[in-house]
This record gives structure tokens, sequence and C-alpha cells, in this order.
């Protein structure tokens, strides 16, 4: 707890240097709470290039994010981290000529605490603060990297876009809550010409995760080398990553070691106080998705409202499932030879489904959420681009509920200090999750039973000062191979960001 009360001094000394702002009027752009970016200034239109390059409007940033991960159990594998990044963004977007624009943002990272090359796999949250694998060949420990490069081009009320940029949908995020944000290289078009309705379509060539200096597939999970060890660390090696569909399981099979990410996705409002979301992703000849989602608003008068929401993802196996396995883990893939299925009904599948719901209730500052998500007893579910198939509904911080046969309840409330009027810029919000992992499948690497709870605190002293603190409180079950507690921990994240 000494982290979280550090963190909370140091909000409050800048809070002591910073007066909170009466002016009303919104900077050039402000961070949700899930540190998505939103836009409230944007060049507008030039009459040739030259003043479309001088009307452009540059967007800064300055953050730090210092993350300590405290485990239960010291006497496992497990050992204690922490890291600390310092850094920021500079961001330039265009004045519109002739409906074509141009959008380029560097972001730059440094960790301040040098983890010792034994002990960088180690890191858990705080691993985005750096490139582990820039750090294993090279001792660096710190990011410069272009994040976002594309061009756009506008006519009616179609939008195109082709190059390096960020893609906010259900499979795939920023998720920018570190210091370098998720991004995709490739081409997404929007349209919005049917009335309340609004159609995109994206295909990706490549991904670059949010400790990466470099761009890498999509999929493909790299398990290394004899010249790089860690190579892996310079591939796809998100959290949710497949393990089983590895470059050298792609290759054993006589499979493209290469692939691309399709998503299309509708968003409709026609219905007064619907929204109704339908989502299909693709990575061909691997694995697809289809995903419908329902959120209704219901006036319940004095100022409250109830909104049900359904999320029914199936997913389909296109050949993945052979050479990979039904498992995140990899321990059912192609290289491996396991004496039974380790929990899981077939070995060689992809074919899965997800389903969730939630109610969320509102008056002005407050929001109360209950939900509760379930994974069939097939595969479990393939999504590592940062958008979490459970997100928004029962899905708590540096948690992945999406393995096979799981089962989560999940309930929050958040409240708006600020909002109430009763203290200047203040929120927080508490969320308390009940993970059941299926027993059976821990013999394939899934994790113990746990329950979380997840909280955050965020002091807006200024519309460009943003103050973060966030805890996570796990406690799991021990494992039931052999009793030992792998699973608990305790996580204290703190962040700093200024807008210019």
């Amino acid at each position: 707890m000494k982290f979280v009360k550090m963190s909370l001094i140091a909000a409050l000394t800048c809070g002591a240097f910073v007066t909170a702002s009466a002016d009303d009027a919104k900077p050039k752009r402000q961070l949700k709470g899930n540190m998505m970016e939103v836009y409230n200034v944007l060049p507008g239109k030039a009459d040739n290039i030259v003043d479309a390059l001088a009307d452009g409007v540059f967007y800064g940033r300055l953050r730090s994010n210092s993350f300590y991960w405290d485990w239960k159990n010291d006497e496992t594998s497990n050992k204690d981290n922490k890291a600390s990044g310092l850094g920021g963004s500079l961001i330039y977007k265009t004045a519109s000529y002739e409906g074509l624009s141009a959008t380029a943002g560097m972001y730059f990272s440094t960790n301040l605490i040098h983890t010792a090359h034994d002990d960088l796999g180690t890191i858990k949250a705080g691993k985005d603060t750096f490139s582990r694998h820039n750090a294993f060949i090279g001792d660096d420990y710190s990011m410069a990297v272009l994040g976002q490069a594309y061009l756009q081009y506008d006519v009616s009320k179609t939008s195109v876009k082709v190059g390096r940029q960020i893609f906010e949908s259900f499979l795939t995020k920023s998720n920018d809550t570190k210091m370098v944000p998720n991004t995709f290289d490739g081409l997404v078009v929007t349209n919005k010409d049917l009335p309340q309705t609004r159609v995109r379509g994206a295909y990706f060539l490549t991904q670059k995760l949010r400790d990466h200096t470099t761009a890498h597939d999509v999929i493909t999970f790299d398990t290394g080398s004899a010249t790089d060890a860690k190579s892996s660390w310079n591939g796809n090696d998100d959290s949710a990553v497949h393990k089983g569909l590895s470059h050298a399981n792609f290759l054993a099979a006589g499979e493209d070691t290469n692939h691309d990410l399709i998503v299309v996705d509708l968003q409709n409002k026609s219905v007064e106080n619907l929204q109704v979301d339908v989502t299909y992703g693709s990575v061909p000849g691997v694995v697809s998705s289809l995903t419908g989602e329902l959120n209704y608003k219901v006036d319940l008068g004095s100022g409250y409202s109830l909104t049900p929401g359904v999320r029914y993802m199936k997913q389909f196996d296109n050949g993945g499932g052979e050479v990979g396995g039904a498992t995140l883990k990899g321990t059912l893939a192609i290289d491996k030879t396991p004496a039974d299925n380790l929990g899981y009904k077939e070995r060689y599948t992809l074919d899965s489904s997800l389903a969730m719901a939630r109610l969320v209730l509102k008056k002005g500052a407050l929001k109360a959420q209950i939900a509760y998500s379930a994974v069939e007893d097939a595969a479990d579910i393939v999504a590592p681009w940062r958008g979490f198939p459970t997100g928004g509904y029962t899905r708590a911080m540096a948690q992945y509920n999406w393995y096979a046969n799981t089962k989560t309840t999940a309930a929050e409330v958040k409240y708006d200090f600020g909002k109430a009027k009763m203290v200047p810029g203040f929120s927080a919000m508490v969320r308390y999750a009940m993970q059941n992992f299926d027993e059976a499948k821990q013999a394939a690497g899934v994790q113990a039973d746990s329950n979380i709870i997840h909280m955050d605190f965020i002091e807006q002293f200024t519309p460009e000062l943003q103050a973060k603190v966030r805890v996570g409180l796990v406690s799991a079950d021990a494992r039931q191979s052999d009793g030992v507690d792998k699973d608990s921990y305790n996580e204290y994240r703190f962040e700093l960001n200024y807008l210019f």
C-alpha cells in the first residue's frame, strides 16, 4: 500500500501547484476513462498544399506511468516486479486540401528502472514502458517510435485512411494505458451514407503492439531461435496471444507465417434508444468471428436510466485449430505430445463462442453495472489485438477471462464527484469480479479461480492535467495439481498526463 500512498501524495502535490480552471472551454483533445483520445479541435480546410501544412495542428502530451506488481507467493517462479516510464508524444495533423490530409505521431518512452536481463521475462503490467527485446539484445530501455503515420481522404460521407493508425473497434483498440498505443498498418474505409449508420472496413497487414519499436505479424507467435532467444518479444507477444499459432508450427504445417487481419463492422442507431453493433473479424486461413451486440436504454424517470446489453461472439476455425490447438497456452499445438486433451473436449479446433449480458444504471454522476459472461466449453477465444472480448462487461484490469468454459460475474460502481460538485475533477470506480475457470484445464496452463477488486481514482486538475491511480487486488485459489497459489497478487499503478 506504500505505492498507493506515494501516488496519492504525488497527485496532491501536483494539485497544490495547479489551480482548477473555472473556464469550461474544452482543450484541443481530452482523455476518456479508458485513455482513448477525443479530439475537440481539428484542422480545417486549406486552399493549397502549402496552407494545408501551415494550418495544421500539433497535439502534445507529456506522461509518466509507474507500476508495482506484488505476488502473494514469492516461492514460485513468480517474482515481484516494477517499472516506471517517462515520455510523451507529439502528433501533427495537416489541414485538408481537396479532401486529402495527413497525420504523423511520434512517441517516446524511457524506463527509469533497468531490470536485469534474467528478470525481463518476469515483468507484468510495466513491460509496455519499454521494449523487452531491445533491452535484452542491446541494453536499450528507451523507445522512440513512429506510432501513427497515415494519409486520409474524405469525400462526402466516406473517409479513407492508409498507413499506420489507431483503429478502435470491438476486436482492435489502441489500449493506450501505458506509453505508446497499439496500432495497425493498413487500410480503413468508413462510410456514413445510411441514416444513423456507420459502416467500416479495415484490412491490416501488420500490427505494432505497445512495447514494440517495429511492426510484426497480426497473429504469429515467435518461439525464439538459436541466434535470438527472445525473438518472441519482437513478434506478436500480446498477453492474449495464441502461443500454438507460432512461426515454427505454421512452417511445420506447411502454412504461411505471414497473415492479414480483416475487420468489418456496422453500428446503427435508427431505433430510438437502441444501439446495434455487428463485427466480423478474420485472419484468413486461421480463424474468424462474428459478433453482435444490442444495448437498449430505458428511461426510468427521476433522472434514472437502465440499459440492458447483450453481446454474442461466434468463433470459427478456418485452419488454425490444426496448427495451434484449442488452447491459447499452446500446449495442444502440433509440436506438443500431450497424453490427453488437457481438459479440452477437442484438441485441434478453434470453433467456440462467448456470450455475455449486463445491466447499466445511470443517474447524473452515478453509474452502476452488473454483468455476466460465459465461454463455450470448446476452444479459447483468439483476440490478441487489445480489444478484449469481455471488455465493458466482465473484464477486470489485467485479466483475460475468455478461456474455454470460463464464467465471470462482475459488478462495478463509478461516481464522478466533480460532476456532483462535491470534489472538483475527482472520480472513482470500484469493480468486483468473480472468475470461475475450468479446473480441468489447469493441465493446459489455465489459471485458478479468482476474485478481483479493481479500483480507479482520477483527478482532473485542469482540462490538460490528469492524475490516475489504479489498484488491482487478486485473490486466487491454489492450483489443483500441486496445491500452490500461483495466481494471487496485488497491483498498483500511477499515471500522470499533461496535454498541450
